[in-house]
């Protein structure tokens, strides 16, 4: 790789290390023990299965309950993993989505396992071959590619050529009459962008509908728009509100918990005509009756029985490509009367769309998509629009190596360090004033500003230091993770002082044992999570607990302050900060952060609490 590109040779250096620290982290044998792998959120075992069924393209889902509290923030919707069970051959599969304690997965196998239904059955995670080899084969197929090599070029700081505009300003009639200046702004930028352009937007800046708005316009003139987002839940919510707009689209990927107004425009959706389904369900019928021919034979057989459960199983294998092929002939139709198509980005490359050209590709949340993700899906479309806000949380990596490469860095935060065509998106409709001051002035320059009806001069922003009141972190049961019990106490306290409605408030931390502790002990009704999984939403009240609380004024990850930035903007009328201001305050981010509170006269100690 002497003539590549130095940022290339990193880019497909990092995935190595990543794919060597996920086989590392989630390899399971006398090292990595299962125990192990469950502290440290890498299994869950023992899982109920609650149902099966054949779902898309005729592979086995499996719906499963947890029935104890877990960590669960690794196990992420698309997650590669695999269904184990003791001294049997794992099959690997994707899990399609997990929320609380239940959830739902999908093996990449002709049927269910024997040993399913015997219990003792457990999911982990597993090292996402696929999708690191799909990005590795991109980033290798990037330099034949002059346009997008040229543009990759750009976004890593070397100067080169930029394609001018050949669009003229437009005059364009908006169909949302409640857009700002700085969203009108960015939308025209969208129309007459001759490459890329970026829209920042900070929380609560209506970036969604400022997406949309850019969207129906393009498809005014008669453009076709693909659009993505890491995230399936981002992407059903942009659906929905090209939906509202009457806009046809195609909405591509797991469609397993699909919204219920979104899954008729799905392709599984559209085959619901009564003459295709008639025909698909006479041929899952013929498969399932081969199927059952096929388990008739257990697990103890000889070679002529062996040889007939392959032929049976090789019949059912024939019939479901059958199935695929009437599928991928009626999905053809769908794509072409859409006009726009929506999917993450594994999602739309797996859709297999060189034969269609777009317009344009909106990649939305784009600060949480890994750069060598989005150059998979990059070549299908002329011209390009980021969206998202490079001051909040990044793409996950667990290689400390990877990420020192820059494999952490999102495509947006390489895209806003070297491109002029930033559009900042400057007012908020969140949160009251005082919340969002501290935000604006660290990240934002000031040039964050709160719309006219949220500014306010009474007290929406609070910390409450536990210095000096023995309030320790300590591990949590994984040994992983760390809790602070003093500050979940502190925060039922406040929830009793403050009379605050359970149901109009969240509890967020930084760390999942802090989450866990919550679940035990915080009033029912509280929405509990880590900030990481919080990011998108929003609460009336937020409570956050900082848990760091030692003698080496250690921080650990929250010095990355953009996860900071995260917690801070999700409350829209009142925000508690509880934390230790001895082991913070040696921090220039804190520092701040009190000094701004400080000044508000809201600091308040855990004794004044107590009285």
């Amino acid at each position: 790789m002497e003539n590549v590109h130095p940022a290339l040779v990193k880019l497909i250096e990092g995935l190595r290390l990543e794919e060597k620290e996920q086989k590392s982290r989630y390899r399971m044998d006398k090292e990595h023990t299962l125990k192990s792998l469950k502290a440290e959120g890498a299994a869950i075992h023992p899982i109920s299965i609650t149902r099966k069924s054949f779902g898309y393209a005729d592979y086995p889902e499996i719906a499963f309950r947890i029935p104890y509290p877990i960590d669960n923030n690794l196990f992420r919707d698309g997650a590669a993993i695999e269904c184990f069970t003791h001294e049997q051959e794992s099959i690997k599969g994707i899990l399609l989505n997990l929320e609380g304690k239940s959830g739902e997965f999908r093996l990449y196998a002709p049927d269910y396992p024997d040993w399913l239904e015997d219990g003792n059955v457990g999911i982990k995670l597993t090292p996402d071959d696929r999708t690191l080899s799909i990005m590795k084969k991109c980033l290798n197929e990037l330099p034949n590619s002059p346009k997008q090599f040229n543009l990759f070029k750009r976004i890593h700081g070397e100067k080169v050529e930029e394609i001018e505009s050949s669009t003229e300003a437009q005059k364009i009639s908006l169909s949302n009459s409640q857009l700002n200046g700085s969203q009108q702004k960015a939308i025209q930028a969208i129309l007459e962008n001759p490459e890329i352009a970026i829209v920042h937007g900070p929380p609560g800046t209506g970036k969604t509908s400022t997406l949309l708005e850019a969207t129906f316009q393009l498809v005014k003139q008669n453009k076709k728009v693909l659009v993505s987002t890491p995230g399936n839940a981002a992407v059903d919510h942009f659906a929905l509100g090209l939906l509202a707009k009457g806009i046809k689209i195609l909405r591509l990927g797991n469609t397993t918990k699909v919204h219920e107004q979104v899954y008729p425009f799905t392709p599984e959706g559209r085959l619901s005509d009564d003459k295709i389904r008639k025909e698909i369900k006479e041929l899952k019928v013929r498969a399932e009756a081969f199927r059952k021919m096929a388990l008739k034979y257990k697990r103890s057989f000889g070679k002529s029985e062996r040889e007939q459960r392959n032929l049976l199983f090789q019949e059912v294998k024939n019939i479901r490509n059958e199935i695929k092929k009437i599928q991928h002939y009626n999905e053809e139709k769908c794509f072409e009367e859409a006009e726009v198509i929506l999917g993450t980005p594994i999602g739309l490359y797996d859709a297999n769309m060189k034969g269609i050209q777009f317009d344009t590709l909106i990649v939305d949340e784009a600060g949480q998509c890994l750069e060598p993700l989005a150059w998979c899906i990059f070549p299908l479309a002329d011209r390009y629009v980021l969206a998202g806000d490079p001051f909040q949380l990044p793409p996950t990596v667990l290689s400390n190596e990877a990420a020192r490469m820059g494999l952490n860095h999102s495509i947006l935060e390489m895209a806003c360090k070297h491109l002029p065509a930033v559009y900042l998106l400057d007012t908020q409709y969140r949160m009251k004033q005082p919340i969002a001051g501290f935000s604006s002035a660290w990240f934002y320059q000031n040039l964050l500003q709160t719309a006219q009806h949220l500014k306010s001069d009474e007290a929406h922003i609070y910390f409450y230091d536990t210095a000096g009141s023995g309030a320790q972190e300590e591990r949590g049961s994984n040994g992983m993770s760390l809790q602070n019990r003093a500050e979940i106490d502190l925060a039922i306290k406040l929830i009793v002082s403050e009379n605050i409605n359970p149901k109009h408030c969240a509890f967020i931390s930084p760390y999942s044992s802090q989450v866990l502790l919550a679940n035990e002990l915080l009033p029912k009704g509280i929405r509990i999570a880590t900030i990481d999984s919080f990011q998108g939403q929003e609460q009336e009240v937020v409570l956050i607990s900082l848990v760091r609380s030692n003698d080496d004024g250690d921080i650990g990850f929250l010095k990355d302050y953009r996860r900071m930035n995260v917690a801070m903007t999700r409350a829209k009328e009142k925000l508690y900060i509880i934390g230790d201001s001895a082991t913070l305050g040696r921090d220039p981010f804190y520092i701040s952060m009190l000094d701004y509170i400080e000044k508000l006269g809201t600091y308040k100690s855990i004794w004044e609490l107590a009285e």
